[in-house]
């Protein structure tokens, strides 16, 4: 018997999150999920009158190939998935891992080489695509949360199918701010840091591109961003735990990187001239995701938090950097994390977690649940 939860977010993401039309293809890009939620994707595409395409990964595979990456290699799977992305119109793509550190010990330089190389192909989904991205939940994840498995997935379908109708209208009066905003200042413990996101733009995310969701982003004016900002949550990257990241800016660049392991994020830092650069600045009020659990696409929408993102922008709200890189670092400013505020132009937006106007406050979590 299928399980009601799967249906459930299969008809979410096909029905609402992508809006597949008749004649449409699909791809859904399946890395460790079980069977029969991709069977239930597949038949959601079709009720929809959809074509469904899939590609079923495994990490362990993902990590073997990564680990003796040769330019030929990656120049050809970077050409044989741009032609299989220009034949589809949507890209759902659901993400499990046993292991979140699987890739943890592939070179730097192979990484990197693969990063580089593919994002052409990551590029073209992103903005010539209706996509999704979601996690899937594992032991792993329930164990990086500190929940059991079986409360985990319950978390988990709870959070991913949530009424994200309600949270995108909460949100309008937050990006209009934001597409109005010049200066922009952010208070924390370790943190003061000011730039600018004037004539940038301003997206909002209520379940459209990620699930779960819940932030608008922008970015910063490329040139000017100057402070410090010390995030307080742990970050993975390219299979790597880092904490205690503090970064240093002068005139948009990082100019002094410090972390748990300080020589590899710099190495991360330095894979291009656009990966010492912000790329992305985005405010987070899931109200039903509070604690990090190392899984970006979770605790990047903490209610009451904030991301800040060495490298790539995205083309919506575009400050024209450009880099392989994209690493969202995420600081909690609630007060049982100590703290913080964000300014625009010289007005109190949030504090300690909570929106202080009132056409912001219909984002607090007790007004979105």
């Amino acid at each position: 018997m299928t399980d009601p939860r799967y249906t459930k977010l299969a008809k979410l993401l096909i029905g609402y999150s992508t809006k597949i039309k008749e004649g449409e293809r699909v791809l859904l890009d399946m890395i460790d999920v079980p069977d029969e939620f991709t069977v239930e994707l597949i038949r959601a595409v079709r009720a929809a009158g959809g074509i469904p395409l899939v590609e079923a990964r495994h990490t362990r595979i993902t990590r073997e190939m990564l680990h003796g990456m040769t330019p030929p290699q990656a120049e050809t799977i970077r050409d044989l998935e741009m032609a299989r992305m220009k034949k589809v119109q949507s890209y759902i793509a659901v993400r499990g891992a046993g292991n979140m550190n699987e890739n943890s010990d592939v070179p730097a330089e192979r990484m990197s080489l693969y990063t580089k190389t593919f994002r052409p192909v990551q590029n073209y989904r992103v903005n010539k695509t209706r996509w999704v991205v979601l996690r899937w939940p594992t032991p792993s994840m329930a164990q990086a949360a500190g929940m059991s498995t079986e409360a985990f997935e319950t978390f988990y379908f709870n959070v991913c199918t949530m009424d994200y109708r309600k949270m995108a209208k909460a949100m309008l009066p937050l990006h209009r701010r934001m597409l109005k905003a010049d200066r922009v200042h952010l208070k924390s413990p370790g943190t003061d840091l000011t730039f600018s996101i004037k004539g940038i733009g301003a997206k909002t995310c209520e379940g459209k591109l990620n699930i779960p969701d819940g932030e608008v982003f922008s970015a910063p004016v490329k040139d000017s961003v100057n402070g410090v900002v010390q995030f307080n949550t742990p970050t993975v990257y390219a299979g790597t735990k880092f904490e205690n990241v503090k970064l240093r800016f002068k005139e948009g660049k990082v100019v002094e990187a410090t972390s748990s392991n300080t020589k590899k994020l710099n190495e991360i830092l330095d894979t291009d001239a656009g990966a010492r650069y912000v790329g992305e600045f985005a405010i987070g009020f899931n109200p039903y995701i509070e604690n990090p659990m190392c899984d970006i696409l979770f605790d990047e929408k903490i209610a009451g938090s904030l991301h800040f993102t060495p490298g790539q922008a995205y083309e919506i709200a575009d400050n024209g950097n450009r880099s392989a890189v994209h690493w969202d670092m995420v600081l909690i400013q609630r007060r049982d994390w100590g703290g913080g505020e964000i300014w625009f132009d010289g007005e109190l937006i949030r504090k300690d977690g909570k929106f202080l106007p009132k056409d912001l406050r219909p984002l607090n979590p007790e007004n979105l649940k």
